[in-house]
């Protein structure tokens, strides 16, 4: 059986992608130090717990497995956190990273999945973004991923490294069977606070800027299920093994919903109103971000299969509701945590 190294396996989008790998004949390996993951989430392959930046725990996984490609999601990846935290996020997303990167060359890995973010595009000179757009951060995370996208392209000059840069919009929706979804602590995106929201679990939704230069004045984003994005991944790796050269691409649907659209298809799907507060802008945020993803198509065969922002919410929406119970009997899949 092929496997592949999937850091940060237990969180959000990682695992999802470690149930594609899973679904599509590879045993993924998560390592994760459980920080912000869950055990919960791991359900089709391995843990091994630990640090990124522990090489020696990198080299021992990858001969234990006989890994010969990673998956990288393992990062710190709170926008407005990083406007004020700028170390935490060059330690974690910068520092840690090339640590393993040093630890995954000197173990014969050539092939890298790289989990990174439209936020190192900044603020959009026009719309969609293609993968060509300059890229010029506005804030630490983005600048931190924009790093390692560099790294990888000089790794790959000095040691053969291939690797596919995955540039996410927004990541959005649960499993769509049920089996897990998003859980962050602390909660910071729109689909699931707009959700809590409504389910007056959390306070009323908080939006941030209604004097955008936007039909209705609020900040637009490309929405994608995430379980589409996890399909890329599986994707991106099977490139690199037909031989593929090294490149990045963005992961979007290639339409944008703005924040008062989203509060609207929440209330739609939930059958409720959504409670909001508006605030004022927060720092670091474009106006919009807009996808092009026709490289994806051509290169990975890929397209969203959910096209609709309603179909999306409505995962969520179930997650979000059956997750407590879930959650509180303790499940855990076939997890099996593996020491080294």
């Amino acid at each position: 059986m092929k496997r592949a190294l999937v850091t940060g396996g237990a969180g959000y989008i990682g695992s999802h992608a470690a149930k594609a790998f899973a679904v599509h004949g590879y045993e993924p390996v998560v390592l994760d130090d459980l920080s912000m993951g869950h055990r919960w989430a791991i359900r089709w392959g391995p843990l091994v717990q630990g640090d990124i930046s522990d090489a020696e725990l990198v080299r021992r996984t990858v001969a234990r497995y006989k890994i010969s490609a990673a998956i990288h999601f393992a990062a710190t990846a709170y926008v407005g956190e990083s406007m004020g935290a700028p170390g935490k996020y060059f330690h974690n997303n910068v520092a840690n990273s090339i640590a393993m990167l040093n630890a995954l060359i000197g173990s014969g890995v050539r092939q890298v999945v790289f989990s990174s973010t439209c936020a190192t595009y900044g603020v959009p000179r026009c719309v969609p973004l293609d993968e060509d757009h300059p890229q010029s951060p506005i804030n630490p995370y983005g600048e931190s991923k924009l790093f390692i996208e560099r790294a990888l392209a000089w790794y790959g000059k000095a040691h053969g490294l291939r690797s596919v840069v995955l540039r996410y919009f927004n990541a959005a929706g649960a499993d769509r069977d049920c089996e897990i979804g998003e859980d962050h602590d602390p909660e910071t995106h729109l689909i699931p606070l707009a959700v809590f929201a409504a389910q007056g679990s959390y306070p009323p939704l908080r939006i941030f800027g209604v004097d955008y230069d936007t039909p209705d004045g609020t900040a637009i984003r490309d929405y994608v299920h995430v379980s589409d994005l996890a399909e890329a991944h599986v994707g991106a790796l099977q490139y690199l093994e037909r031989g593929g050269e090294s490149t990045a691409i963005n992961l979007g649907m290639g339409r944008g919903r703005s924040v008062r659209e989203i509060q609207r298809a929440v209330e739609k799907v939930a059958g409720r109103s959504v409670p909001v507060i508006v605030c004022s802008r927060r720092e670091g945020d474009p106006p919009i971000l807009v996808a092009s993803a026709e490289k994806a198509r051509k290169l990975l065969n890929w397209s969203p299969r959910s096209l609709d922002i309603e179909e999306i919410i409505e995962t969520a929406w179930r997650w979000h509701t059956r997750a407590p119970r879930r959650l509180a009997a303790g499940a855990s899949g076939g997890m099996r945590q593996t020491a080294l």
